[in-house]
């Protein structure tokens, strides 16, 4: 089993390293949450333990980037001093799994930390779905209604930007510079990666999802 241990206390966390390798566990370590979400899109790991009070990047917002951004499923257990119903609900909220206070024994963080292993990673991490539109990270497979659709590379990227933010409108130079960056497309290359993305998604349904608002931007609407 891969852990990895997040807390800015270096004796903290290398303690329950010092631990669970003697129980046979393998660990990586990080002292903010910062340095927390570079190791995770560099590494598998089976259960990331995650304090709350940190610099750069606190516990809470940096397990929102794991499960919003970077659609993060690994199981988290959160390790901190915090104990009111306010954090508990706060951490949950975010995206946690499993919640335990300072202090703690030992033995009872590596039962948690292999309960969590076996119920392994999170089923709801890497979908975005608005409507009847689905679209699942993590396979990149996109769905109407159950219905499989089929899109190009821009074209999915256009959708994630949209499922995002739906029902809000999206800018074009917003999704110009999510997809692109600053190697912007012509208008008529934009245009036509729309039109394919409008026709892809309403073929075989009545009700067209994506709307385009002349001078505002894009949207995906609910009817």
């Amino acid at each position: 089993m891969k852990i990895l241990i997040v807390d800015d206390s270096h004796s903290v966390a290398e303690t329950i390293a010092d631990y669970l390798e003697l129980m046979g566990m393998t660990i990586d370590c990080a002292y903010h949450g910062e340095a927390a979400l570079r190791l995770v899109q560099e590494n598998h790991y089976d259960v990331i333990i995650m304090d709350v009070m940190m610099p750069k990047l606190d516990g809470i917002s940096a397990v929102k980037k794991l499960r919003e951004e970077l659609f993060c499923n690994t199981p988290i257990l959160f390790l901190t001093a915090k104990d009111t119903l306010e954090d508990k609900v706060a951490a949950f909220g975010a995206g946690g799994d499993d919640y335990l206070l300072k202090p703690f024994a030992m033995e009872e963080l590596v039962m948690r930390l292999k309960a969590l292993a076996v119920r392994g990673p999170r089923l709801d991490t890497g979908k975005l779905t608005f409507a009847d539109i689905t679209y699942d990270t993590q396979t990149e497979n996109v769905t109407r209604s159950g219905s499989v659709i089929k899109l190009s590379r821009i074209q999915l990227q256009i959708l994630k930007v949209l499922l995002k933010q739906a029902p809000a409108i999206v800018s074009r130079q917003q999704v110009i510079e999510s997809v692109w960056g600053e190697d912007a497309p012509n208008s008529d290359a934009l245009r036509s990666h729309i039109y394919g993305l409008r026709t892809a998604l309403d073929k075989g349904f009545e009700e067209t999802r994506l709307e385009t608002i002349h001078g505002q931007g894009y949207r995906l609407k609910q009817q």
